[in-house]
């Protein structure tokens, strides 16, 4: 298959399927066998991957005379898209069995990472029915839900347009935090809301880092250190801001009140 592609195509093509996984919340581990799986496809002799959370370093020996290369690709922007990172799975698999040319390649790494996501509004709606439902389940009741369920669209509604203008992940779950435990305290100072907690709880858990918290735990077990404790990091940072941001609302209201 080597014929179809020069070395710094294959590069190109292994390095761009690891960032559409590592930017949509894979673990470190898959991304690097994967960029490798696609590289030795193409008949690259040797190929090595060192991935963190924010950046890829990627080696290999040319496909022309051996010589060694080596690229960095950082990541600024990540999220969650399972759906994507099992269609970059899918590819590789695709690029092991059978030849694929590089222009086909790219543009079926292009169509997977232009994919659109869920509609936003349906996306709203699915976390404010998740918050809702938590409120309740953690104890709170009937009265409870309505309010966490557009306490929670507005902790959605803030975090999506912090986050569309480059706000810091760390800015925008205070900002997130603090409309929580406000919403939630309006509610409940209006007589809708039964429970201030349980709103706010429920409210926020769609701001909490499970997937960060278990890739963390994934990456250390399987020996990458540094994902692993970069990862735990970043939980803990999400989970501080959301505490700062709701500690913030509540004092201010309670001095004011």
């Amino acid at each position: 298959m080597s014929h179809l592609f020069t070395t710094k195509n294959a590069i190109i093509v292994a390095l761009y399927a690891g960032e559409i996984m590592l930017k949509n919340g894979a673990e470190t581990y898959r991304v690097e066998e994967t960029m490798c799986y696609i590289l030795n496809s193409l008949g690259v002799s040797h190929a090595d991957s060192f991935v963190i959370p924010t950046g890829i370093v990627l080696s290999c020996d040319s496909l022309e005379d051996n010589n060694p290369y080596s690229v960095v690709k950082r990541v600024r922007n990540r999220g969650l898209n399972l759906q994507k990172i099992s269609d970059v799975n899918n590819f590789s698999r695709k690029m092991v069995a059978g030849e694929i040319p590089f222009d086909h390649a790219m543009e079926t790494l292009r169509k997977i990472d232009k994919k659109q996501d869920y509609n936003k509004i349906l996306k709203g709606l699915s976390a404010s029915l998740l918050a809702a439902s938590f409120s309740m389940l953690l104890g709170g009741t009937i009265r409870d839900f309505i309010p966490a369920f557009v306490t929670s669209l507005f902790v959605q509604i803030t975090v999506l347009n912090l986050h569309k203008k480059s706000f810091s992940f760390f800015l925008n779950n205070i900002a997130g935090g603090f409309v929580a435990a406000v919403a939630a305290m309006l509610f409940y100072e209006t007589g809708w809301g039964n429970s201030v907690d349980k709103t706010i709880i429920g409210s926020i858990m769609t701001l909490v880092p499970g997937v960060a918290i278990t890739n963390a735990i994934r990456d250390s077990i399987s020996g990458d250190l540094v994902s692993g404790t970069a990862r735990a990091a970043e939980a803990m940072l999400v989970a501080i801001a959301i505490a700062a941001g709701v500690g913030i609302a509540l004092k201010f209201w309670i001095d004011i009140i």
